[in-house]
């Protein structure tokens, strides 16, 4: 096994068991939906803004240990970004755990690298990219419910 995939096995175990910005929100600007109905997961995700900037966001709800983590190092990764530098991240992740790690940036994407491995398991590209859906759908103040379904 690489370094790299025994970082994402302990990444998505500590963020999968202690999730960061897990709560809700009271006073936030935008939140959103998240919904996949065939495996169960489901989040909220709340943004704050000030300005164009995301002040603070977090989410709730429950999933499985990839979905939980991903939306864990999401929050992280776009606190304090503008709205534009957020969907520039969810592009980047998106083709990262979509199309694998040679479609991104590893320097651009920091920590959230680490999610690569889940482009290894097909089936387990919904559950990392459900939150981040949901992120899009809330900087767009879209109040669709995101499926990845």
């Amino acid at each position: 096994m690489s370094e790299l995939d025994d970082l994402y096995q302990e990444v998505i175990l500590d963020h999968g068991r202690r999730p960061r910005n897990f709560h809700a929100l009271p006073g936030a600007d935008r939140v959103a939906e998240g919904l996949n109905p065939l495996c169960g997961d489901h989040y909220k995700v709340f943004l704050r803004l000030e300005g164009d900037r995301i002040a603070e966001v977090a989410f709730e709800g429950s999933g499985c240990a990839i979905s939980k983590a991903s939306a864990s190092l999401m929050t992280g990764a776009v606190k304090g970004k503008t709205v534009g530098e957020a969907e520039r991240i969810f592009t980047a992740v998106h083709a990262l755990i979509t199309e694998g790690p040679d479609r991104a940036d590893p320097a651009e994407l920091g920590k959230l690298a680490v999610l690569s491995g889940v482009s290894a398991f097909p089936t387990r590209v919904k559950c990392a990219s459900l939150a981040w859906h949901a992120l899009k759908n809330a900087l767009h103040a879209d109040a669709q419910v995101a499926s990845t379904e």
